[in-house]
C-alpha cells in the first residue's frame, strides 16, 4: 500500500462561477442556467471517496493559501490585483469566460496552496503520492489573464514555489485533461527544468494552441511536447500515446517529479469534450505513471484537479485514479463501465495512430 495524500477543502466549492448556458453568459438571448464550471462534480467526487471508505485510509493534507509573491512567481502584478480588487468587490470576469465571484481570489490562493502544500509532502518524502482535489482550476490561466474557467495557475505556482524551496532540477507534467494545457505551457516555454506534455482532443480549447509544432523556445525548445488527438479517440489511442509518447519521453527526461493537470473531461460522459476514455483508462494510465515514477523518481508523482463536466461520471474516474495512487480497492464499481467500454471505436484506429506516431518523432529531441 502506497501512502497517498488527498487534499480538499469545503471552500473550493464556494468559488462562484454564476449563472450560464454552459459557459455563455446569461443575457436576454441566453435564459440562465448552471454554468459548466460549478461545484457539483468535485462535491459528488468527494461524496463518492467517503461512501468508498476511501477517504479515511488516505493522508489528509491541510490547504494553506499562497500569497502574491508566489503568484508572482508567474502571472503578472497587475493581473493578480486586478483579480483581487474583483473579488473584493463584486467578482467579474478573469478575461474571456472566466467568471467568479465575490472571495474568489482567496479560493484560488487556497487551491493554489492545496497543490503546494500536496506537492511539498511528496518531495519531502512525507509521501509517495497524493492527489489535491481543488478549484478553480488552473491548466488554462496565463501570466496575465485567466482563460478556461482558470484564474491561477495552481500546477506553475506549485512547481515554482517549491523549486525554490527544494532546489530540484527537472520536474515532468503529464496533462491529461481533454483541452490543451496552454498555460502550464506558456509557464515553462523557455524552460528546460520542466518537461510539460500535453494529451488532449485536437483545437477543442484553446481552438489556436497545442499543436505538435508548439515545442517551446529558448534553452526550452524540444521540452514543450504536444500530442493532439482526433475527436472520437478512446481507450486505446490514450494507451497507445503513454507507451509510444509519454512514456518514452519521461525515461528520456528522468524527471526528479511528476505532476499531472488532472481533467476527467476526456470521458464518454463529458459535455465539453468529444473523447470516449472511462474509468479503466485513468486507472492504466495511473498505472503506468506510477511505474515510470518508481523507475525514475522515487516514485514522486503528484495529481491536480482541473476539469470534468459530467456530475455523474467525473466521481468513478477519480475513485479509479485514487485506488490506484493508494493501491486499495473499496467496494464501489463504476456502473458506467461496460456502457463506456463496449463503445464502438475504443480501439486504437489508424488516423489516431497517425497523430501518435506524429508526436513520437518528437521525443529524440528531449534529454536528460
Amino acid at each position: 500500500m502506497m501512502k497517498t495524500g488527498w487534499n480538499f477543502h469545503e471552500l473550493y466549492l464556494w468559488h462562484d462561477t454564476g449563472a450560464a448556458a454552459q459557459f455563455f453568459p446569461a443575457s436576454l438571448t441566453v435564459e440562465p442556467g448552471e454554468h459548466a464550471e460549478n461545484a457539483e462534480t468535485k462535491r459528488r467526487f468527494r461524496n463518492l471517496m467517503e461512501v468508498s471508505g476511501l477517504t479515511e485510509q488516505l493522508t489528509s493534507v491541510k490547504s494553506v493559501p499562497v500569497d502574491e509573491d508566489d503568484l508572482a512567481l508567474f502571472h503578472t502584478r497587475d493581473y493578480i490585483r486586478r483579480v483581487k480588487r474583483l473579488s473584493d468587490d463584486r467578482g467579474g470576469d478573469a478575461s474571456y469566460l472566466t467568471p467568479f465571484g465575490r472571495g474568489s481570489y482567496e479560493i484560488a490562493c487556497l487551491a493554489a496552496g492545496g497543490t503546494f502544500a500536496l506537492m511539498d509532502k511528496v518531495l519531502s518524502r512525507e509521501l509517495d503520492n497524493g492527489y489535491a482535489l481543488v478549484r478553480p482550476p488552473g491548466h488554462h490561466a496565463e501570466s496575465d489573464k485567466g482563460m478556461g474557467f482558470c484564474l491561477f495557475g495552481n500546477v506553475p505556482v506549485a512547481i515554482l514555489k517549491n523549486r525554490k524551496k527544494h532546489g530540484f532540477e527537472r520536474v515532468a507534467t503529464v496533462d491529461w485533461d481533454v483541452h490543451h494545457g496552454n498555460g502550464t505551457q506558456a509557464a515553462f516555454w523557455t524552460d528546460p527544468g520542466v518537461l510539460t506534455i500535453s494529451l488532449h482532443q485536437e483545437r477543442l480549447y484553446p481552438h489556436d494552441s497545442g499543436d505538435r509544432e508548439e515545442r517551446g523556445a529558448g534553452a526550452g525548445l524540444g521540452y514543450n511536447l504536444n500530442i493532439p488527438l482526433p475527436a472520437g479517440s478512446g481507450h486505446g489511442a490514450y494507451i497507445a500515446a503513454f507507451e509510444q509518447v509519454v512514456l518514452p519521453a519521461l525515461r528520456a527526461y528522468k524527471p526528479d517529479l511528476i505532476v499531472v493537470p488532472s481533467g476527467f473531461d476526456g470521458s464518454g460522459a463529458d459535455p465539453l469534450g468529444r473523447m470516449m476514455l472511462h474509468s479503466d483508462t485513468y486507472r492504466e494510465m495511473t498505472r503506468m505513471l506510477m511505474e515510470a515514477a518508481t523507475d525514475l523518481c522515487g516514485g514522486r508523482l503528484v495529481m491536480s484537479h482541473e476539469g470534468g463536466y459530467s456530475a455523474a461520471y467525473v466521481p468513478y474516474c477519480g475513485l479509479a485514479v485514487l485506488e490506484q495512487l493508494s493501491g486499495i480497492k473499496t467496494h464501489i464499481d463504476d456502473p458506467f463501465l461496460p456502457v463506456f467500454r463496449n463503445y464502438a471505436g475504443q480501439d486504437l484506429r489508424p488516423w489516431q495512430q497517425d497523430a501518435i506516431s506524429a508526436a513520437a518523432e518528437l521525443v529524440a529531441g528531449i534529454r536528460a
